[in-house]
C-alpha cells in the first residue's frame, strides 16, 4: 500500500491554519521535534516515521489518534470519540516487546559482568 506524505502535510497544514498556529507552537505541543514537523509539514523528506510521531500530531491537533495514520494510508480518518482500538493493542505490544528487550539486555549485561569479572581475575594472577 503506498503511503501519501502530500496529504498528510496537507491536513496538517490546514489544521495549524485553521488553530492559528506555528510551527514551533505544535512541536512544543506534541512533543515532536520541529524539524521532523518541518520535515512532514513540507513534504521535505519522505521517509517512514514512527506510527507515534503521527499519532501525537493527531491527537495535539485535535483528531482520533489514527487521524494521521488513516490519511497516509488513503483511508478515511475515524471520528475523534470513536474508540482507538489500535492504540491499546499498540500500547500491550510496545510494553510486551520492552519486556522482552529488557529481559535480553539483563541476559548481556550479567555476561558482561561474568566477562569482567574473569578478566579482573586475570588482571589480578598476572601481577
Amino acid at each position: 500500500m503506498s503511503e501519501d506524505w502530500a496529504a498528510v502535510a496537507k491536513a496538517i497544514n490546514e489544521r495549524v491554519n485553521a488553530l492559528g498556529w506555528r510551527q514551533r507552537e505544535l512541536a512544543e505541543r506534541s512533543h515532536v521535534s520541529q524539524a521532523i514537523v518541518r520535515e512532514i509539514q513540507h513534504h521535505v523528506v519522505e521517509r517512514r516515521r514512527s506510527s507515534r510521531t503521527l499519532e501525537s500530531l493527531s491527537v495535539t491537533l485535535g483528531w482520533h489518534p489514527q487521524h494521521l495514520i488513516s490519511v497516509l494510508h488513503g483511508r478515511k480518518p475515524p471520528e475523534p470519540d470513536e474508540p482507538d482500538t489500535a492504540g491499546s493493542d499498540t500500547v500491550w505490544s510496545r510494553l510486551d516487546a520492552l519486556e522482552q528487550r529488557m529481559i535480553e539486555i539483563t541476559e548481556r549485561l550479567d555476561d558482561l559482568k561474568s566477562d569482567l569479572a574473569t578478566v579482573i581475575e586475570h588482571v589480578r594472577t598476572d601481577r
